[in-house]
């Protein structure tokens, strides 16, 4: 599709998108693509280099090219594949510079394993749905994700199909071979233009790090890891201002985004709550504990994932696979290594003054030991207290500071002495 010679100086706004296609590549393009149109660009001009990305995002770039005002063209400067190709065929001419490619929009996942034919359906479906825009051949487009797509001539080799420059002008995916953004501009029949570049601002820069997904999941184990530890050493207070630090840094640019609505936000504040009236105010782990933990994973993961419509469910479904796994693993991460961690703090000295550095031994005339303590072992009596891991416990209508063996056991519960350490009393169930 050529452009027009014009006397008149065309505005040309420019923007690259060359690294991984994700949610700040999804940022850059929109907030690229809505300055053209406050700058009144006559044109937009994207130069890629991508081997691909996140098909959620992918998607989100596609739909905002096809919804612009503006004519987009691309200049491929060596690589759209995969997530590159969905988006470059979504433009309304795509130039090539030699030895660059086209194609390979198989969907995979994280270790390059093809996923199930549900999302090569979803993805051959929106390359061929994206073709048609175009006015390009929808079999061509959907054979770059389906082998088994055969199309005479073009694809039957049993490969999915990667247009070189050369293929890719002979199938009209491609206007003509260049070298550079001006050779486009020519080519297009643009003979008096002017660009105007794309300025990432550093705050723009700082939000497009923050939502980047290997950061969010990363925010998210500190999240979990500070509201472990401060479970555990009541009173520290770094552990819950880590924990609120990476909330605040995890749900505001995402909110900023427009990809965070209040009640999502609200979910998770709401499992947060609900957690902790489960671990202070009714001991044990029931419905209030596992119902907390699932709002706040659900307020987590939606928080990612962008809305398509005005209701409160009308989310992008292409983004939730993905954001779940992001929330999951990174949850998990962050409690066991946490429990890993905790040993580590407080039974050695090499984080510092965490763990007693003088030991007290018996040989040097230190005890806390008596015979009270003594006559305790593998005595039975009750928790006066929850042991979460330390508490009271009662024996002979005594009271004594116990800690539990393991784990955390409820009030009212029979126990027996195990043990005894620096005047308390380690207990386990009966």
């Amino acid at each position: 599709m050529s452009g027009y010679a014009s006397d008149s100086t065309t505005l040309v706004y420019t923007f690259k998108i060359d690294e991984m296609i994700a949610p700040p590549v999804w940022r850059t393009t929109k907030i690229a693509i809505e300055n053209a149109h406050k700058n009144n660009a006559d044109l937009i001009l994207i130069s890629m280099n991508t081997y691909g990305g996140m098909l959620d995002a992918a998607d989100s770039i596609r739909t905002k090219i096809l919804d612009s005002q503006i004519p987009i063209y691309v200049f491929i400067d060596k690589n759209a594949a995969s997530a590159g190709a969905l988006i470059s065929i979504a433009c309304d001419s795509i130039y090539m510079a030699p030895g660059s490619n086209i194609g390979a929009a198989t969907v995979v996942d994280q270790e390059g394993k093809v996923l199930p034919d549900k999302y090569q359906s979803y993805m051959r479906s929106m390359m061929r749905s994206t073709a048609e825009a175009k006015g390009r051949n929808p079999e061509i487009a959907q054979a770059m994700v389906d082998p088994k797509v055969f199309v005479a001539g073009v694809s039957d080799s049993g490969q999915v199909l990667t247009f070189t420059t050369s293929e890719a002008i002979k199938n009209k995916f491609c206007e003509a071979e260049v070298m550079d953004i001006e050779a486009v501009l020519k080519h297009a029949g643009y003979d008096n233009y002017q660009f105007m570049d794309h300025k990432i601002s550093a705050t723009d820069k700082v939000i497009g790090w923050l939502i980047n997904p290997v950061v969010s999941g990363i925010l998210i184990m500190i999240i979990i890891g500070g509201l472990y530890f401060e479970l555990q050493s009541p009173g520290i207070g770094f552990p819950i201002a880590a924990s609120v630090l990476a909330a605040l840094l995890y749900f505001a640019p995402l909110y900023i985004e427009g990809l965070a609505n209040n009640w999502e936000i609200l979910l998770f504040v709401f499992g947060l709550i609900l957690l902790a009236v489960e671990i202070f105010a009714i001991p044990g782990f029931g419905i209030f504990g596992i119902l907390g933990l699932l709002l706040m994973i659900t307020g987590l993961t939606l928080s990612m994932v962008g809305n398509v419509g005005p209701g409160f469910f009308d989310v992008d479904t292409t983004g939730i696979a993905s954001a779940f796994f992001i929330v999951i693993i990174a949850f998990f991460i962050a409690v066991f290594g946490s429990i890993i961690l905790s040993k580590q703090l407080f039974t050695t000295t090499t984080f510092g003054h965490l763990a007693l550095e003088k030991v007290q031994n018996k040989e040097e005339g230190y005890t806390s030991a008596s015979k009270k303590y003594s006559n305790l072992l593998g005595k039975k009596g009750k928790t006066y207290t929850v042991l979460r891991p330390s508490g009271k416990v009662i024996f002979d209508e005594e009271l004594f500071d116990a800690t539990a063996r393991s784990g955390m056991i409820d009030k009212d519960t029979e126990v027996v002495v195990y043990d005894y350490q620096n005047a308390q009393l380690i207990v386990d169930k009966v």
